[in-house]
This record gives C-alpha cells, structure tokens and sequence, in this order.
C-alpha cells in the first residue's frame, strides 16, 4: 500500500508522505509546496483557451475575429456547467480530505467512486442540454449578434456535448490533491495541454492554408485524411485531448490511491451521493453566480458596444476574460490547496494549524496575483495584440486591463478565504457572500452605469473591480470570525 493511500488507513504516515507534510511540517513551507504546483497547474488549465484564441486568431481576418468572440461568449457559458460540476468535486474533496485525516480508508473509498457516479450523470444531462439549447443560449439569453451567433452555437453545442471531458479531468485531480497529491495533476493538465496544441493546429487548419509558424500541420492533416474544421476544430482538438489524457489520470488513482477499485464498484448509494449534493450545491450555484456575473457583463457588452456589422468589443471582452480567467484559475489553485489542509487537518483535530493555512495560501495567491498584474499592465497591449491585431479590439481590450486589473489581488483573497471555508464545510456562508455581492451590487451596477447614466465602457470595468475589492473585503471579514469552523462537516 502506498505512502498516499495510508493517510486514509489505520497506521501512521510515513516521512515521506505528503500528508504529514499537511498535519505536521512548517506551515508556511508547507503550504508553498503543495500549494504552488497546483496554482501553476489550475493557471495552465487556461492555457487551452490561450491556445485555441491564438491559434484562431491566425485564420483569415474575417473569420478570426468571429471566431473569438465566438469563443469568448461560448467558453463562458459552457463554464457554467463546468463549475456546477467543480463544486460538487470540492464537495468531493472536503469529504476526502476529512477522512484522510482520519484515516477511514474505507470511507475513502466509498465517497470516491460515488462522486464518479454523479459526474457521469451529471455529464449526461449537459449532453442533452447541448443538442436543444445552444441556440437559445447563445442569440436569446447572451444576445449575439451575426456571424458570432452562429458560429458560437455549433461551437456550444460541440463543447457542451464534450462536457463529460472536463467534468472528469477536474474531477479525478480534485480527488489527487484531496488525498495529497501536487504534481501528478501538473503532469496530466501539461501533457493534455501539449496535445491539444497539436491536434488544434490540425484540426483548425486541416489540409489547407496555415500561417508559416503553422506550416507543419497541413501535410500531417492531409496525411492523416483530417478536415479542416476552423473554429470547431479547436472545440475537437480540446475535447479530445482532455479524453486521452483522463486514461492514465484514473489509473494512477486505482493504483497509487487504492480508489476505483473493482471492490469499490457498488449500486448508486444515495446517502453518499445526497451528502456530497447537500456540501457541494451551495459551492456550485456560487461559482455558477461568479461566471453568471462575467456574462452579464458580456451581455451589456453585447448589447450596449455592438453591432450586426462591428462585434470588435465582443472579441476584446473575449481575449480579456481568458486572461482574467488565469487570474482566477491560480486563485482556485491555491483554494485547493488550502482547503486539503483544511479539510485535513480538521479531521486529525488541528483547528489553528488549519486556519492558518488560509491566511498563509492568501498571501502567496496575493504575491502571484501582483506579478500576473505588473504582466499584464506592462504588456496588455501587446498581449492582445498577439490574439487579434485589430485596433478597435486592442484598444477596447486595453482599457479593461488598465482598469481591472489592479483588482486582481483582491480577486483572489476573495477565492482563496473562499475556497479555505468551503473546506471547512460551511458552503451556504461563501454563497450567501457571493449571491450578495453579485445580485445586490455589481449586476445592478453595471445595468444603471450603462443603460441609465450611458457610461461608457470604463464606467463598467470601474464597476467589476469595485465589485473584486468588496468581495475581498466580505471574505477577510468572514474569516477572521472563524465562526465557520464550527460547522465543519461531521464526518
């Protein structure tokens, strides 16, 4: 049995094993270490939108810049379904890392192949979703407009089709770093990374014209007898790479981790399954509310900045929120991190050591937060310019960074003392904080600067990042009551 696997057993662990470097070694070392490897890797899940816009964005001119806001619209809403799904393997992992820390393998066990039950079902009801609803998503509830409308929707479709994909990428290596595994998951997202690469540049391409960085991919796509698919074929490329790499991702669970086992293969248990529903919905609808909010600024974007001929700020919007979505998926690596130290930790008993953490995955997210910043603020222009290099796009692009982004710290303290109390089970307390600030503040907001008081597009980002500030500030307010350790999940 290995070192992992004997956090959940009845011996003690080992030296070596990540665990007791979680319930026993420097803490703020500590949390640098596990922590680090999975903010790097949750920033390089990001990578496969980058990827896909840069690709794209060297298709022809007119087709390039459809595509991207194509794609800025539609990858919001499939996050949707995405994070519905993420916060049910939060759930999962809070309920992992307690029985870690208390060592019941058995319970281990159980909850893992469980929560693999209720993400396949999940992924089959985003499957149907995606075949009679991307139209009406797309046209009616964003407000697309033109050629963006209807590229966007067979994009949807193709990716809300492909949800399984991601829900279970996300999940398995919830289910690693729950058990005390950093790198591993660093290895799977790398490796899906590099294939997705490949395949989009076949993919999008084809046999026919590519840009000379891209020459390599026509005669391999003709070889291969592969079409040339544009903006779908980045939906394939993505998909497909996620699939392959999700092989070796279950296996290294069976085998290191002792979970999905044969022994563990039993009929649907609906105790199991409601108590990860019960811990898991509250953190699923708020992370639903934070993407909901994105899309409302998409659609007041949509609504207000363009038109049937010109979607330039739909692109910008699209190019910006990928960078912005970085921000946000190193913030909830670094939330990962410290809700196995939570959760942990709170199961072996160290309620001090397991505050502590957060505050300490706070200050490092914060650190990382202030260079992607400095990054962004020194080079937005060129970085959007590297994605579509058409004036209006940069320049609309450019004044969201110049005002955004500051926030970003903010941002993350938001998501990372977020993340720290769901860890600790206290799931309706983060949504409460992000229904509020959302719904109270930032939507109305955003309606009365545009549509009321006809600010222009500054007036909305000066909104968004007031709305970053106030979420910081609720979160710090929040946690340093510790008042959410009292209802940490009874085991």
């Amino acid at each position: 049995m290995s070192a992992s696997v004997e956090v959940g057993s009845e011996t003690a662990a080992s030296p070596n094993d990540p665990s007791n470097r979680i319930l026993k070694g420097p803490l703020a070392r500590s949390v640098l270490r596990f922590g680090a490897p999975l903010a790097i890797g949750m920033g390089l899940q990001t990578t496969f939108n980058l990827v896909d816009a840069y690709i794209l964005g060297r298709l022809e001119h007119g087709v390039a810049d459809a595509a991207l806001g194509a794609i800025g619209i539609s990858d919001q809403v499939s996050a949707l379904g995405t994070i519905l799904s993420y916060g049910l393997s939060i759930a999962t992992g809070t309920m992992l890392s307690r029985r870690a820390g208390e060592r019941d393998t058995e319970g281990v066990k159980r909850v893992a192949f469980q929560s693999l039950l209720f993400i396949l079902a999940l992924s089959a009801v985003f499957g149907i979703v995606a075949l009679g609803f991307s139209g009406v998503l797309m046209r009616d509830i964003v407000g697309a407009k033109g050629r963006v409308a209807v590229l966007g929707t067979s994009y949807l479709r193709t990716m809300l089709g492909g949800s399984f994909s991601i829900f279970l990428f996300l999940h398995l290596t919830s289910i690693q770093r729950a058990l005390g595994s950093a790198k591993t998951p660093i290895l799977m997202l790398l490796g899906a990374n590099v294939l997705n690469f490949v395949l989009a540049v076949l993919l999008v391409y084809g046999p026919g014209a590519a840009p000379p960085v891209f020459a390599w991919g026509p005669p391999v796509a003709k070889l291969l007898g592969l079409p040339r698919l544009e903006l779908l074929g980045a939906a394939w490329a993505t998909i497909l790479a996620r699939v392959v790499f999700l092989v070796p991702t279950f296996f290294i669970l069976m085998r290191r981790f002792d979970v999905f086992g044969r022994a563990s293969w039993t009929r649907p248990n609906f105790a199991v399954i409601g108590k990860i529903w019960k811990l898991g919905w509250p953190t699923s609808v708020q992370l639903v509310v934070r993407i909901s909010a994105m899309l409302v600024t998409h659609s007041v974007v949509a609504r207000a900045f363009t038109t049937e001929s010109d979607q330039s700020a739909t692109t910008a919007l699209g190019v910006v929120f990928r960078l912005e979505t970085m921000a946000l998926f190193v913030g909830l690596g670094w939330g990962s991190a410290t809700q196995t130290f939570m959760g942990q930790n709170l199961g072996a008993g160290n309620r001090d050591r397991a505050k502590a953490s957060g505050w300490y995955a706070t200050l490092y997210n914060a650190l990382m937060m202030v260079a992607l910043t400095v990054v962004y603020r020194a080079f937005g222009p060129q970085i959007v310019d590297f994605f579509d290099s058409t004036r209006s796009v940069v320049a609309f692009a450019s004044d969201y960074i110049t005002w955004v982004t500051p926030s970003y710290a903010a941002l993350g303290i938001g998501i990372v003392l977020g993340s720290a109390i769901q860890g600790a089970g206290a799931t309706l307390e983060t949504l409460a904080v992000d229904a509020a600030v959302v719904g109270l503040i930032q939507v109305p907001a955003s309606i009365i600067v545009v549509f009321v008081a006809h600010q222009s597009a500054t007036g909305l980002w000066l909104v968004v990042s007031t709305t970053y500030v106030i979420y910081a500030i609720a979160y710090v307010v929040l946690y340093r009551t510790g008042r959410f350790l009292k209802k940490a999940v009874a085991s």
